[in-house]
């Protein structure tokens, strides 16, 4: 690659002002984007050409050479070779800025649509939501009409209980009257008897009396009418 007098200056003003040390410490930097360039084996256009390396490519610099000129550098990759310092910049060349500022553009101009998207799918979970709280609500309408009419029953089960009782205590208590009744019937039956004992065995004896005195009346009543008879 030919080169002119106003590289050359460049090169060696490049080269003044970043060659201060002979190495330094492992950084990132990026090759220009306004040629491709040529990867190394040694610091010196005599040394074999590892590969081209296009403009924006991203190499660590391991070290420099400051009589040189040259930059030890590792590919991402993991070549290790030898490029000119004054093909390196500190920032990425300004068709790699371009290539991501347009895929960042690209990015961006999708967002609209993956947030449509998005925004379609949470009125989708929205909707279903409400359908599902809807029959939840149903659900709870539901639960709460049991409920109600468990309570219902229940309160209907206790007061029937109540009558329940209340019926047998008053079958009870009939039970226990018609008992006393039944011992007071006999109680009578009993007095009745006895009573008709009395008057049977009176009669019976009166009837006896009558048997025993009426001969007698009948007697004395012959007597008395032969008495006067004889007068």
């Amino acid at each position: 690659m030919p080169r002119t007098r106003p590289f050359h200056a460049a090169f060696w003003l490049a080269a003044a002002v970043v060659l201060a040390a002979s190495a330094v410490g492992a950084e990132t930097r990026y090759v220009t984007d306004r040629y491709d360039f040529n990867l190394r084996s040694g610091d010196s256009t005599r040394h074999r050409i590892l590969r081209q390396l296009p403009s924006g490519t991203p190499l660590n610099v391991l070290s420099i050479n400051r009589d040189s000129g040259y930059a030890q550098v590792r590919t991402e990759d993991g070549i290790t070779g030898y490029i000119l310092l004054s093909y390196l910049q500190n920032e990425p060349a300004a068709r790699t800025q371009m290539e991501a500022m347009e895929a960042k553009l690209a990015e961006l101009q999708q967002e609209p649509d993956k947030l449509a998207a998005r925004l379609s799918s949470l009125q989708v979970e929205h909707r279903a939501l409400e359908e599902q709280a809807e029959v939840l609500k149903q659900e709870k309408q539901d639960l709460e009409t049991e409920l109600a009419e468990i309570r219902n029953a229940a309160t209907n089960a206790i007061q029937i209980d109540r009558e329940r009782r209340q019926l047998q205590e008053q079958v009870s208590n009939l039970l226990l009257k018609v008992d006393q009744l039944e011992h007071r019937n006999l109680e009578l039956s009993n007095q009745s008897r006895q009573q008709w004992f009395l008057i049977g065995a009176g009669v019976a004896g009166g009837g006896i009396l009558v048997g025993l005195l009426l001969p007698n009346l009948r007697l004395r009543r012959r007597r008395s009418s032969w008495g006067s008879s004889s007068f």
